[in-house]
């Protein structure tokens, strides 16, 4: 991961370089479209960047779904009965 200069990035911002050209790239789109580019929408898109949402790794959800089927049919098995984990 690069990140720039803090100095010379969006806002003083610690963006990688890709996300500095995204953020280059929205406001240059806006401006040539006539709107508005300091908007809820840029700010949303900062925000996840420099704080990204939680991601759900794949493997891990697999092989939670795997143990609670196979919890269900121990119990099912045994005559017990089911637990659901919501």
């Amino acid at each position: 991961m690069n990140i720039g200069n803090p100095g010379s990035t969006f806002r003083g911002l610690p963006l990688t370089d890709a996300q500095e050209s995204e953020v280059r790239h929205y406001i240059h789109a806006k401006q040539r479209c006539g709107k508005e580019w300091d908007t809820p929408e840029l700010q949303g898109m900062l925000t996840d960047m420099l704080d990204p949402p939680e991601v759900v790794d794949d493997d891990m959800q697999s092989r939670r779904d795997s143990a609670e089927c196979a919890t269900v049919e121990r119990s099912s098995d045994t005559g017990q009965p089911q637990e659901r984990n919501g």
